[in-house]
This record gives C-alpha cells, sequence and structure tokens, in this order.
C-alpha cells in the first residue's frame, strides 16, 4: 500500500511541477520581454537565460507542486473510494499520509540543499544576464518624457515615441562624451535612430533644431564663457554604443543576498551589522559636532551624554534688542542657512543610514527563507492531502481551484512580511516565517478534521454553517400523514397553547425585547434557559398536532416561525473569549450588533406566535375539535 501511494504521488507530482515551473517561467519572461525585443539575442543566450530562471524557480515551483500533488492523489483516493477502502480495513489517515511525510521531509531537504548550493549560483549568473541583456544595444530602451542615461557619454531626453515609425519628438541631447566642461546640447524638433551595419554606432539624424557648445574650457576664475549656437535644417550624431551582447563581470553581483548561501550570509550579516553601527555612530558624533559645536563635547565614556564647556552667561535677548536691524536680518539669514544645511545633512545621513539597514534586512530574510521555503513543502503538504481526503474530487478542477487560492494567500503573506521586514517595521524572522505561522495552524486544523472524518466541505455542511453563523429561519414544512395511529388530543394541546402564550408574553415583557440589550446580558449572563423550556414545550405540541387529520390544522401549525435560542447572546459560552471579544473593540461591537438584530427579529417572532396561537385555538372551536 505504501509503494502504491507513493507511486501514485510522485506521477502526479512530475507532472505538476513542470505545469508550476512552466507558468513561473512564463511570468518571468513577461517581466522581461520588453528588454529583450530588438536586442538580436541568439539563441544560445536565451538558452541560459531560461536554464537559470528555471533553477532559479524551482524552490517556488516545489511547494505548490507538492500541495497540487497532494489534492490530486487523495482527492482520486476519495473520488474511486480507495480511499474508504483503507478506512474500512482499519487504517487511520494519519498512517496512509506516512509514506508520503516521509517522502515530502526528505524533499524538504532536498530544496534546502538546492537552495544553499544551486539556487546562489545560479542567481548570481541570472542577475548578471538580465544586466548584461539590459546593457546591449541601449538605444532601443529609450523611454519617454524621462532623461536616458544608460549610454556612456549622453543624456538624451525624448518627449514622444512614434511606435509605428520609430519617429522621435521633441528631443534633447547633452552630450559630455569629451567631458562636461565641453558639453554640447542639441535640441531638435524630431529624430530617427538609425544603426550601422556592425552595430558599434548608433546615427541620430536631427531635424529642425539647435545646437549650443562651449568654446573654451570653464574655469572659475574666467567671467565671460564664449559659447556656438547653430540652427540647422538636418543633422546627423554618431554615438558610439555596444551593439552585441556580451556577459559581464559576475563579481558585482556578488553582493546581492539572493546570490549567497547561509555561510556567506553569516558572515556578511555579521560584517555589514558591525559596519552599520560603525557607520551609526559616526553619523551620531558628526550630528552633535555640528549641532553644539563650541559649546559641548562628547564624554568619552558615554556617546550619548554632553559635557559643557566655555559656556559663558550671555543675556542674547538682549544683545540681540541692541543690535541694529541689519545685524539681526544677517543674524536670521545665517541661522536660517546653518538649519538648511543641517536638515539636508540630516536627511542625506538618514538615507544612507535607511539604505545600509535595508541590504541587511535582505541578508537576513534571504537567510531565514532558506529555511521557510523548504519547511514550505511539509506545510503545502499537510494542507493538500486532508483537504483531498475531504473534497473527495480528483482530476484538476478542485485541486487547482484550491492550490490557486492557498497560494495566493501564501503569497500575499510572505510578500507582505518580506517588504515590513526589510523597511525595518517588523522583525526579520517574523516577516520571513509569517506565511508559514499562517498556513501551519490550517494545515494542523485540516489533517484534524480529515483523520475523524469530517465532511466540512461539503454541500450540506457549508449550508448548515451559513445558516447557523446568520441564523437564517427554517421553515415548517409539516403534511398530512397517510397512516395516523393516535389523534392528537386537541383540548389538551390548545391548554398547552394558552400556556405558552401567557409565558411567552411574559418573557417578553421581563426580558423587554423591544429596548436595546445589555452588555451584561449579551457577553456574560443571558437567560437562553427559559426561551429554551418554551421552546421546548412548543415544538412538543407541534409535533402532536403534526398527526393531525385536518387540513386547517396542518396550515396554521405551519405558519408557525421557527424560535433561535442562540443568537441573542454572545456565540462563545467560555467567559474569557466573552472579555476577549470586548476588548477587540470591533469584533465585540459586531458580535453586540448580531445579538441586537436577532433580538430584534425574535420580537417578531414571539408576536407572530402569540397571533397564530389565536387564530388556532379559534379554529380547534371552529371545527369542533374541544
Amino acid at each position: 500500500m505504501d509503494l502504491f501511494i507513493t507511486k501514485t504521488f510522485l506521477g502526479n507530482l512530475m507532472g505538476t511541477f513542470f505545469i508550476c515551473l512552466f507558468i513561473f517561467i512564463m511570468q518571468l519572461l513577461w517581466m522581461w520581454v520588453d528588454d529583450f525585443v530588438e536586442k538580436g539575442l541568439n539563441m544560445a543566450v536565451l538558452i541560459k537565460f531560461f536554464a537559470y530562471g528555471s533553477i532559479t524557480l524551482v524552490s517556488q515551483s516545489l511547494p505548490l507542486s507538492i500541495l497540487l500533488a497532494a489534492l490530486m492523489t487523495f482527492g482520486n483516493f476519495g473520488e474511486k473510494l480507495e480511499l474508504l477502502a483503507m478506512k474500512a480495513a482499519g487504517i487511520p489517515l494519519l498512517r496512509i499520509m506516512t509514506p508520503l511525510i516521509v517522502c515530502c521531509s526528505l524533499l524538504c531537504g532536498v530544496s534546502f540543499y538546492f537552495q544553499n548550493t544551486v539556487s546562489p549560483y545560479a542567481q548570481m549568473q541570472l542577475y548578471t544576464m538580465m544586466y548584461s541583456i539590459k546593457q546591449s544595444s541601449p538605444e532601443s530602451e529609450i523611454p519617454e518624457k524621462i532623461f536616458y542615461d544608460k549610454i556612456d557619454g549622453y543624456n538624451i531626453y525624448v518627449e514622444h515615441k512614434d511606435k509605428e515609425t520609430g519617429t522621435l519628438y521633441n528631443v534633447v541631447i547633452y552630450d559630455m562624451s569629451a567631458g562636461f566642461d565641453k558639453a554640447n546640447i542639441l535640441i531638435s524638433d524630431s529624430a530617427e535612430i538609425i544603426n550601422t551595419s556592425d552595430n558599434k554606432l548608433m546615427v541620430m539624424a536631427l531635424y529642425s533644431g539647435e545646437q549650443f557648445s562651449n568654446l573654451t574650457d570653464q574655469q572659475t576664475k574666467k567671467q565671460n564663457r564664449p559659447y556656438r549656437r547653430e540652427t540647422f535644417t538636418r543633422k546627423e550624431v554618431l554615438i558610439k554604443i555596444d551593439g552585441g551582447f556580451e556577459m559581464k563581470d559576475a563579481a558585482f553581483i556578488k553582493s546581492n543576498a539572493a546570490s549567497k548561501n547561509i555561510k556567506e550570509l553569516t558572515k556578511d550579516i555579521d560584517s555589514l551589522s558591525l559596519s552599520n553601527d560603525s557607520v551609526g555612530e559616526q553619523n551620531w558624533r558628526g550630528v552633535l559636532r555640528s549641532t553644539y559645536k563650541g559649546r559641548t563635547k562628547l564624554n568619552p565614556n558615554d556617546s550619548t551624554m554632553m559635557v559643557r564647556e566655555n559656556v559663558f552667561n550671555i543675556n542674547t535677548d538682549s544683545v540681540y534688542n541692541t543690535a541694529t536691524k541689519e545685524s539681526r536680518l544677517s543674524w536670521k539669514r545665517t541661522q536660517l542657512n546653518k538649519v538648511k544645511q543641517l536638515k539636508v545633512d540630516y536627511e542625506i545621513k538618514s538615507n544612507i543610514m535607511r539604505s545600509l539597514d535595508k541590504d541587511l534586512n535582505r541578508h537576513k530574510i534571504s537567510w531565514w527563507e532558506k529555511f521557510t521555503l523548504s519547511l514550505g513543502c511539509l506545510v503545502f503538504f499537510f494542507i493538500g492531502a486532508p483537504l483531498g481526503a475531504i473534497v473527495r474530487k480528483g482530476g484538476l478542477g478542485y485541486p487547482v481551484l484550491i492550490s490557486v487560492a492557498t497560494f495566493i494567500l501564501y503569497y500575499i503573506f510572505t510578500t507582505s512580511g518580506a517588504k515590513l521586514a526589510r523597511e525595518g517595521e517588523w522583525y526579520c524572522w517574523f516577516g520571513a516565517w509569517l506565511s508559514t505561522m499562517v498556513l501551519a495552524p490550517l494545515g494542523i486544523f485540516f489533517t484534524y478534521q480529515a483523520n475523524k472524518d469530517s465532511g466540512i466541505f461539503n454541500g450540506d455542511s457549508i449550508k448548515s454553517f451559513f445558516k447557523t453563523l446568520f441564523a437564517i429561519p427554517e421553515k415548517r414544512n409539516i403534511t398530512i400523514k397517510e397512516v395516523i395511529i393516535e389523534d392528537p388530543d386537541y383540548t389538551d394541546c390548545a391548554t398547552t397553547l394558552e400556556d405558552i402564550y401567557n409565558r411567552i408574553g411574559q418573557y417578553k415583557k421581563t426580558h423587554r425585547l423591544k429596548k436595546l440589550p445589555s452588555i451584561k446580558s449579551v457577553f456574560f449572563t443571558p437567560d437562553k434557559k427559559t426561551l429554551e423550556d418554551i421552546n421546548e414545550n412548543f415544538e412538543d405540541v407541534i409535533n402532536i398536532l403534526g398527526n393531525s387529520r385536518e387540513r386547517d390544522v396542518i396550515k396554521k401549525i405551519n405558519e408557525y416561525p421557527v424560535l433561535s435560542t442562540n443568537t441573542i447572546s454572545s456565540p462563545f459560552k467560555n467567559m474569557w473569549l466573552n472579555i476577549l471579544s470586548i476588548v477587540v473593540i470591533p469584533f465585540g461591537i459586531i458580535i453586540y450588533l448580531r445579538a441586537m438584530f436577532f433580538r430584534m427579529r425574535l420580537l417578531k417572532n414571539i408576536v407572530k406566535i402569540e397571533y397564530n396561537t389565536k387564530k388556532l385555538i379559534n379554529t380547534f372551536k371552529t371545527k369542533g375539535l374541544i
């Protein structure tokens, strides 16, 4: 049996793995398709790109494929009654899952080894290739309304591009290939790009424009700097480009956290932490020196404390009031300029520290993801296998739907946790483990429900759940029975109905159902016993009258509503849960509003019971039954 289950699961896993990998590769291609267009890349480059991309996407494809394969395997077992046969033989679900748990545990180890050894190298090569592709034929990437500086020595601005003809409109070119001091500025109404046959030069044909260029070097001592202004109808500009694809050096990509294994990440995290602390301390000391210069000094034993020195008791208000208007204005301008400089300096240092902290957080998140992505294989299995056993639907219908919903949930929590951790809002370990902490309890819950043969996902269970949640009222459907052994005692039923009429009227007055309920009656001391006793006696009478041969009596009892006795209070029986629901303000308000709504419905049903009771007793008298 273990061999049969394992072979079935691995067969499904092979198919689902390549399907998921293909989907992720298409997503990667869709993200980079704009950079591939008009690059002239040969087949060897594309094959390498897809090969490295496939290797880097294995860690994401494997958990999703395990989820889908587990759903299909156990769904097929349930649909073909094979799972029922196994359970009928006395084999519990956890024992059926045991070989696959061992298999998925081995896959977790393979995934971890793959991420720590193979994936970092593939990530480095893929990022290097992406950068190299981006750098090849940069002229094809000139965007609209943005200064493009990917061509060495040039900065090009294009207002609009005609995608059909390739014509550029309102073009501005800053030519600094000869140096910043000898910059040329060209402005034209339109332009066309023509590449030479060897792809080494780009010819830009400019139409209806002007050129501005310096005639001498810019030197600070010269007051006058002559320049030349030229107006042209058509002018060609030769720009040297690198039109062919050439693999760049991967050394600069090595600093990327995704291209490192655990050993390298551990070492770099330690180095970056010390480096960031040193930079932060230097910035702190610099801020103190610039702010308290000439008045304070740092305490060498504690960098957060300052010792005042050379501070004289000067009445600054008197000096300011006795100064001239020009002096006051000069002081204000001087201090304002100092404040602006300090503000700019603080913002620059803050941005530098934020960038350094982000880089450190990326390394920490990457370190934790080596474990979370591997453990995700086991978590997804414990979600997929029980759900397949519960749903009992094979094929690719329900399994794909459930897998996509689960993976979207996983992706949302993974992305949100990583982003907040990278920004420093959360601890890195918490952001990296967030998706696992959310999905693992789901896996435990589904496994528990499937192990005790729960039908939480069948139609009747779902319908019953929503009826209980929203207290959807049921309708009575009592019909005349073909065989009646004993007719009801209408006199005794009338007496019981009159007693219920009086008791339910007293309950309505005592509990003041027309007014808002108190918090105590909703969350702590709800009076359910009285209403439950009334409802029990009422249903007994209805059951007795259901044996009546009179159509009018059956019609009248079908008009009675079904009372719901557990909706006018909190759904929790535990006192601490009720206290917690009050503390969590929005949740407590929802429970209170729910109780208030069902309290109004209860009042409406009681009024209807009183009215129908009078009519039913009159029917008894009219028919001569009492």
